[in-house]
């Protein structure tokens, strides 16, 4: 996300997203550290996003832990909250540090938030397609909302454990 990348020089903010690398990929996270933290949501619309991961941003930075390929992930866990996922390189003090093991099936979508509870249907059917269960759903939100109407396109991936 934002946090990571070097700005975009068409929002000063969020670069384009190419969904192509993320659309019908299977990967595997078993060996990627994350930093784990939490946000507070109303109704599952996150509340204080800027406000943790600004803290958590500047801890991985002191700790030289900015990794080559950024990723952040989000894991809806009640109306009220939803856990982050922030992938680093190496450990960051006075954070919780996690694994994510697991095998994925990933696919990007397009269109307002509020089509996310049809995209994960749609996951869900794509996964059995594949002869597949979802055990868990996480969700790659690859834009700030501000950079989505500049660029004209709001991708989010999710990535289906199977």
């Amino acid at each position: 996300m934002f946090w990571f990348r070097h700005l975009s020089e068409d929002t000063g903010c969020c670069p384009r997203f190419d969904p192509e690398p993320w659309d019908g990929r299977e990967l595997t996270l078993q060996d990627r550290l994350f930093v784990r933290d939490s946000v507070w949501a109303f109704l599952h619309l996150p509340l204080d996003t800027w406000r943790v991961m600004s803290r958590d941003i500047a801890r991985i930075r002191q700790a030289g832990a900015l990794p080559s390929d950024p990723l952040v992930l989000c894991e809806e866990r009640s109306l009220w909250r939803t856990d982050v996922y922030i992938a680093v390189s190496k450990e960051v003090p006075g954070t919780e540090m996690v694994r994510i093991p697991g095998n994925f099936l990933s696919k990007a979508f397009e269109g307002p938030y509020g089509d996310l509870g049809k995209w994960v249907a749609s996951m869900k059917k794509y996964v059995r397609s594949r002869g597949g269960e979802v055990k868990k759903v996480y969700f790659y939100y690859t834009t700030c909302p501000d950079c989505a109407r500049i660029h004209g396109k709001n991708y989010v991936v999710i990535l289906a454990m199977i």
